[in-house]
């Protein structure tokens, strides 16, 4: 069977929320609720947290999961999964997950969903997933990316723009938002973090667009679960609130 290893890069600092991957969420830290999820996931074999940070590395070990110190000077997330990948030393045949740390209230089947492709279609490189939008808002918010993508479901760009304009009256379009949540194959991750930055990869801070400023697919996949990411202290409060209701 094909190892799967699910890695959440995690790190302390952030502008408008530091600390949020150790934030009390329902008496855990936030980044513990995506570890135990993606423990759920049918076919993961091993999961780990990749941090450069003293405080995170030390409270993942205090909930007794896997945890991976990596590079400061990571460019970005995929960067440190690749980093990760390494110390793991694993086989080049390996699907790599890359599940955000404020992403909580994720669905483990997501997994099952992003992984498919590459089981299915071994000149898949990498694969992501994305939600229909059906909030109005995040058509025009910049933290909600959307993407395009051709017939064959290959991703032709991701913007934190609105795409696509639709410049005359009367046409309508649908709108898709990425999730952070990513299938790489262990072969291309080594790839990928040679690569220098891309142009359009700096400009939208997109670390997918590297991938495919050089060249590289993209596979996009529908889910239908939609995933909070928590950038604030009240997003962090809403997600609380979803998961008590989930409870009861």
């Amino acid at each position: 069977m094909r190892k799967i290893v699910c890695i959440i890069p995690s790190r302390y600092g952030s502008s408008r929320f530091p600390g949020k991957p150790l934030a009390d969420l329902c008496g855990k830290p936030m980044v513990q609720h995506v570890y135990e999820r993606a423990l759920r996931a049918e076919g993961v074999s091993f999961a780990a947290v990749a941090t450069d940070d003293d405080r995170i590395y030390s409270a993942v070990q205090a909930f007794g999961g896997n945890v991976l110190m990596t590079s400061p000077d990571c460019r970005s997330g995929t960067d440190r999964i690749a980093e990760a990948a390494e110390k793991l030393k694993l086989d080049d045949d390996a699907i790599v997950v890359n599940i955000q740390g404020d992403q909580p209230t994720f669905e483990p089947v997501q997994i099952e969903e992003v992984v498919r492709p590459l089981i299915e279609d071994s000149s898949i490189p990498m694969a992501t997933l994305i939600y229909k939008i059906v909030r109005d808002e995040e058509i025009v918010h910049p933290n909600a990316v959307k993407t395009v993508f051709d017939r064959n479901n290959f991703a032709l760009y991701f913007s934190r723009a609105t795409i696509p304009f639709v410049r005359d009256k009367g046409n309508k379009a649908e709108y898709f938002k990425h999730h952070g949540i990513y299938a790489y194959r262990r072969d291309f991750l080594r790839i990928f973090a040679a690569l220098p930055d891309g142009v359009l990869e700096r400009l939208e801070s997109l670390e997918q667009l590297r991938a495919l400023e050089y060249g590289y697919r993209i596979r996009v996949v529908e889910t239908a679960y939609d995933s909070v990411e928590v950038d604030t202290p009240e997003e962090l409060q809403r997600v609380g609130r979803l998961l008590k209701e989930a409870e009861q």
